[in-house]
């Protein structure tokens, strides 16, 4: 196997779609724009300075969801595809995962964001692979507000893909070749795992240890 792994929050898309989806249901009237956004830029910070309280932050980015329940929540999610992310979705990001695909590559986004914002952005790019954090639901389907199982943030990324190998009989020693593509400091221990890192449009710590390393650094909005 040859596995090229993706993040997506301004690695693929040059947005934090978490973020975005949160700022979107304050336009639908589902949440107090001040409080909410206030809060919102908040969680956004801590996870840039690294120090994000991932089940505080899905608790806090799900609310919604749970609120208006789950048939109302996949209506407003079209639309948030529609006008928030088709657009960003750029050609480069587009033909770096075709070629890898073409190459016979095993293409899997690995994100730290929810598997409800995230699972139609990866179809929308052609990956039907997706790491992402699974949602608890409760017997009718809904959303808790809770974890299920290891998230896939910061070191929990190595985690997932750990099971996801072992889904199919596999580990790290089965992997020819591993690359992966990350902007984020907090990606650094899957970056350090792979044969391959990709610095792509890098923060500026990650761009620092990239340029350190000799890693490969790439600009995917330019």
């Amino acid at each position: 196997m040859r596995l090229a792994l993706f993040d997506l929050d301004h690695t693929l898309i040059p947005l934090d779609s978490d973020h975005a989806w949160g700022e979107f249901t304050v336009k639908l009237g589902w949440r107090d724009a001040r409080s909410f956004s206030e809060a919102n830029d908040g969680f956004y910070a801590d996870y840039k300075a690294g120090t994000l309280d991932i089940h505080r932050y899905v608790r806090f980015a799900i609310e919604a969801v749970r609120e208006h329940g789950q048939a109302s929540a996949l209506k407003a999610r079209e639309g948030f595809m529609e006008q928030v992310i088709a657009p960003v979705m750029g050609e480069p990001a587009r033909a770096l995962l075709r070629r890898h695909q073409s190459a016979g590559d095993t293409v899997v986004i690995v994100t730290a964001t929810n598997e409800f914002v995230t699972r139609p952005i990866a179809r929308a790019f052609g990956v039907d692979e997706l790491i992402a954090i699974e949602l608890e639901r409760d017997a009718r389907g809904e959303p808790t507000g809770a974890i299920h199982g290891t998230p896939s943030f910061r070191e929990g990324k190595i985690a997932r893909v750990e099971q996801w190998l072992a889904a199919r009989g596999l580990d790290w020693s089965h992997v020819q070749h591993s690359t992966f593509y990350s902007d984020s400091i907090n990606d650094l221990s899957l970056l350090e795992k792979v044969h391959e890192p990709v610095a792509t449009n890098p923060d500026a710590r990650l761009r620092a240890i990239a340029l350190e390393r000799g890693w490969r650094t790439l600009n995917l909005f330019e």
